[in-house]
Formats: structure tokens, C-alpha cells, sequence
């Protein structure tokens, strides 16, 4: 299906994963939007052709936006991907009391202003149970939409090197449109950790590629060297330890956090990779082969960026925008189903 002339604005775009994946399908990118100056910095690095605004979302005027853009046709799809920390498992706090919570519903008024043929949601599942989807569900309602009931979707599912179950939703002005979007995804073959960064240069802790600076081990201090000696190459976890090498916080708390300074499996996917993806005390992130944790590069892989991305920043700055990434490769799946959804918008308008 030709999709080339299919427009669509990012909004929480991030460090342009979102746009990476659509641009890769056909898509025209015409806006994006973020608050965060480091990633921001990261999405003009990839996506200089995309008027990209810089702002606090709450603040930016939708209609400013367009009359800026000058469309002269209708916006085919919005894409909001809203922070999903207040909707996390590990959230303790969870939405209750934090501010971020309502950023989705902040999507509202581009769609007022824009009125896209289709609206495109991503996040957490445990987004389906807070009262700013009853909210949404009930604006969208207000302005003519149909949300459909959301689905989850596994990254893994999608051609993505990594377990990483999402929540998607779907809005059009026809229900039959959004359920032409469900009906056309096609699950793509598993991506294995060996597939995905198998042909990286192997690396020792402190060793940088010179061919890459994202592709650098960190230099691990003795002790989590040793340790990491003793956990078996593909798969091992902290189980094997000796007693005199485990953390203290661990004794006698074997099934408390068991992914602690685990290693990866060629033969599998990752686990979901977090903002602490390059530290083997914050999950499953030792590399299955070498005695290090994962680089800043093997993580971007792992999240389906290509190999190319740039990404600005430090260490850490570069690591949470990874980590709070929507895959690539996810996007890429989904995006035909986007436009049989778009195509049907058009056809039935």
C-alpha cells in the first residue's frame, strides 16, 4: 500500500524513536513535540527535516501549531505517546499524586485543533485502570472520536530483540476504521540478543570500539568483575554466586529481584531494558559473553534502533532516552495497520 503521502505529528516524541519507525514505513513526519532539552538535542541529530517544538506540552498552543505548519489537507495520524512512568508497576506512587498523569489527556486539544484521521496511543498496560483514560475516552466522545478498548502488544511480537508488553489504543471517527487497524497486524518472527548484536565487537570492561564511541564497556570495579566471573556465560544468573560475593541486601532474598546481575541469552530476547539498561545491578544486563554489562550501543539495538542513531548527550542522559523509548521496529509493525486504518478514514469520509 502506498502510504508516502501519510502525515503524522509525534507528540512526546522523545529522542524520535516514534518518528524513526514511521519515517522507515513511508510516513511524512511534519511536527514533533518534547519537553526535554537532551532529547530533543537527539531528535534534531536523526530528524533535522521535522519541525520539532521544544515546550512544555500544557503550555503550547495546538492552534498556533497549525497555523505554523499550514496544512493544506487533513492530518492523517497523531501519535501520542504520553511519559507512561505515572502508570508503571514499579511506580509505587503509581497516578495518584503525580503530576504527569494528565499529559495524555493534553492530546485533546491537538485533536480539536488538527482533527487527525487517526490517533495513535502508546504506553503502559497499567494505564487501562486510571481515571485520565475514562477522561479521554469521554473528550474524544465530545469531538466525534471512537476509542477502541486497548490492546497489548508485545514488542517481542514485532520484531523487537526484547519482551516489552505495551498497552495501544486506537481512535478514528468510524469504529469500523479502528477495527481495521486491529485486524491487520501481523505478528513478525521472534529477533534473538544473538541476531541483534551477536556481530558487535566483543569488548572487555573499560574497552572502547574505535569505529563506535556508543560501543564502550563500562570500566567495572573489581569485585562486580569477580562476580560476574562466576555467573555462567548465556543466561546466568547471580544464583551462582559464592556467598562471600553476594550483595548483602540479597542474602537470604533469592527471589527478590532475580535479574540483578543476570546475563542476557543469545538464543532469547532481552527483558524489558529499563533507564538503567548498562548497569548489571539494575536487571538482567550482564552481556551473555563478555564480563561487562551491555553498551550504551548493544542497548539502542536491543530497542531496534538502527545502527546508526545518534544520540546526544552523557552516559546516563544517553541511557534513559534508550530506556524510555518506544522500539523501532515496534512502530515499523504497526505502521501498514496505521494506514489500512488511514485509508479506511479516507474512504469512508
Amino acid at each position: 500500500m502506498e502510504i508516502e503521502t501519510f502525515s503524522a505529528i509525534d507528540l512526546f516524541c522523545g529522542s524520535g524513536a516514534v518518528t524513526e519507525g514511521l519515517k522507515a514505513e513511508g510516513f511524512k513526519v511534519i511536527a514533533a513535540v518534547d519537553n526535554d532539552p537532551i532529547s530533543c538535542q537527539t531528535y534534531l541529530l536523526n530528524h533535522p527535516e521535522v519541525n520539532l517544538v521544544q515546550s512544555n506540552i500544557r503550555l503550547l498552543s495546538a492552534t498556533s501549531l497549525l497555523l505554523e505548519l499550514g496544512l493544506d489537507k487533513r492530518l492523517d495520524l497523531l501519535v501520542v505517546c504520553a511519559p507512561c512512568q505515572p502508570f508503571s508497576s514499579q511506580n509505587r506512587r503509581r497516578a495518584v499524586d503525580d503530576p504527569r498523569a494528565g499529559l495524555i489527556l493534553e492530546s485533546v486539544k491537538f485533536i480539536r485543533a488538527f482533527t487527525p484521521g487517526v490517533i495513535f496511543f502508546e504506553n503502559v498496560p497499567g494505564i487501562t485502570i486510571t481515571g485520565p483514560i475514562m477522561d479521554l475516552r469521554q473528550q474524544l466522545a465530545d469531538l466525534g472520536y471512537y476509542l477502541g478498548e486497548p490492546r497489548t502488544v508485545d514488542a517481542a511480537d514485532c520484531g523487537v530483540p526484547q519482551r516489552r508488553v505495551r498497552c495501544i489504543m486506537l481512535a478514528a471517527q468510524h469504529p469500523s476504521a479502528v477495527e481495521e487497524f486491529y485486524a491487520n497486524i501481523q505478528v513478525k518472527p521472534k529477533v534473538s540478543v544473538f541476531d541483534a548484536i551477536g556481530s558487535l565487537r566483543p569488548l572487555s570492561s573499560g574497552e572502547c570500539d574505535p569505529n563506535d564511541p556508543l560501543h564502550f564497556a563500562r570500566r567495572h570495579q573489581r569485585v562486580v568483575l569477580e562476580r560476574l566471573s562466576h555467573i555462567p556465560k548465556n543466561g546466568g544468573s547471580r544464583s551462582s554466586l559464592p556467598q562471600r560475593l553476594e550483595l548483602q541486601c540479597h542474602s537470604g532474598r533469592a527471589n527478590d529481584f532475580p535479574d540483578v546481575y543476570g546475563r542476557l541469552n543469545w538464543n532469547g530476547v532481552a527483558p524489558t531494558l529499563t533507564t538503567g539498561c548498562t548497569d548489571v545491578t539494575k536487571g538482567r544486563f550482564a552481556h551473555p559473553r563478555d564480563d561487562r554489562a551491555i553498551t550504551l550501543r548493544e542497548a539502542a539495538i536491543l530497542q531496534s534502533f538502527p545502527r546508526h542513531y545518534k544520540f546526544y548527550g552523557n552516559s546516563g542522559q544517553i541511557a534513559r532516552q534508550i530506556g524510555n523509548a518506544v522500539p523501532v521496529n515496534m512502530v515499523r509493525t504497526l505502521a501498514p495497520s496505521l494506514a489500512h486504518c488511514i485509508a479506511a478514514v479516507r474512504v469512508i469520509s
